[in-house]
């Protein structure tokens, strides 16, 4: 029943939930030494009692048991120490397991096409801009079309694309390289990330995969300032193409600042800021464009956009993500969660479910769902 994995994986799931043992222990109506019995591994627990638990945690059966794999070839950074690490990984590795055996079941494994640009990126000054427009152009867009929907974009280049609500706000995301299952990108769609942040974590990590898979090794926790420069670098013009940009940026001449700077936000999906710093590229322009910018906001809405947490932002981020946009800017004229939504492996549980590959109790541990939202959606299969 894999009984020596019980003892870690209660200790993970327990401190990812920021519980005590004497709380679970309540929870599930142990008393607090033997919860700790089973959590030390001094002694195994009954199924009844593991059922207790699992449901006390809110989690199935199976976590409680399955040997977590943990993964190699994962490219997970932060500057800080991150309490969650530990769970995340388990959980982006359950995930990429189940969407992996999903494929393999279906015989509907989607082709990598990211070899085709890292292939054949030049080296030295200006590699990120040459790779965004590279990856474009394998990825069927032209030089001025806007990226509408970057989770169906990259699912269709191969790259699946998982999210999670994880309430933390020094992690946004991670990636997977084809070696161990991907490859992949993990966001963090948590509510105090605005979607603008989460799209562009979306294209900040396919510039991981890109550029910089050398990197990609679990063991590696502190980030690389010049590499994280270059995926946001990529992001932006993966983006924000420069004939687009520029093309878009000018016919907006005849409006005020901050009504040009939303308009062109709104196009690419981007937050406020990156088109901010796109305009200040090669100047140092961009201190003077945010204070006309909150200047004008405020005179418009009668409300102020708050600085006051953007200077903490700005140096975490610097170090972070190279260049220092918010992680919980209140976003003006912000999108909502259907600007960003991964739909491939929902699509691949609703055929294995509708051919009896998989069980609908199945459907719901791989999406996370309850029975009851399971059953809701099953029922809304219609055509």
């Amino acid at each position: 029943m894999g009984a020596d994995m019980i003892p870690v994986n209660l200790r993970r799931l327990r401190e990812a939930r920021r519980i005590t043992q004497g709380k679970l222990a309540k929870k599930a109506s142990l008393s607090r030494v033997a919860y700790r019995n089973i959590e030390t591994g001094k002694s195994v627990p009954r199924v009844r009692t593991l059922e207790a638990i699992a449901a006390a945690l809110q989690v199935p059966l199976a976590q409680l048991v399955a040997p977590a794999r943990e993964l190699k070839a994962v490219r997970f950074r932060s500057n800080k120490q991150l309490r969650l690490r530990a769970q995340i990984l388990a959980d982006v590795e359950r995930w990429l397991h189940d969407f992996n055996a999903l494929e393999q079941m279906l015989g509907d494994k989607k082709a990598n096409l990211l070899p085709k640009v890292s292939n054949k990126i030049p080296f030295g000054a200006g590699r990120a801009k040459a790779a965004a427009s590279m990856a474009r152009a394998t990825f069927g867009l032209d030089n001025e079309e806007p990226v509408r929907d970057i989770c169906g974009l990259l699912e269709s280049a191969g790259v699946k694309v998982g999210e999670k609500s994880i309430a933390s706000s020094d992690f946004f995301g991670l990636s997977v390289a084809e070696a161990d299952g991907g490859p992949a990108v993990f966001v963090n769609t948590w509510k105090r990330i605005t979607v603008e942040r989460w799209i562009f974590t979306a294209a900040h990590e396919l510039g991981h995969l890109v550029l910089h898979l050398a990197d990609f090794s679990v063991e590696q926790a502190d980030e690389i300032d010049a590499h994280e420069i270059e995926a946001n670098t990529f992001a932006v013009y993966f983006l924000m193409p420069d004939v687009s940009f520029r093309k878009e940026w000018e016919d907006t001449a005849g409006l005020a600042f901050i009504d040009r700077v939303l308009k062109v936000k709104r196009i690419f999906r981007v937050s406020y800021l990156t088109v901010l710093h796109r305009l200040s590229e090669g100047d140092k322009g961009y201190g003077k464009r945010l204070e006309v910018f909150l200047r004008d906001y405020e005179k418009k809405h009668n409300r102020l956009l708050l600085k006051a947490d953007e200077p903490e932002a700005l140096a975490q981020d610097a170090l972070r993500a190279g260049f220092p946009e918010s992680r919980s800017a209140k976003e003006p004229e912000n999108l909502s969660r259907a600007d960003f939504f991964q739909d491939r492996l929902s699509m691949l549980v609703r055929r294995a479910v509708e051919n009896e590959t998989i069980s609908l109790g199945r459907g719901a541990e791989i999406l996370g769902k309850s029975m009851a939202d399971m059953r809701e959606l099953a029922a809304s299969w219609i055509d």
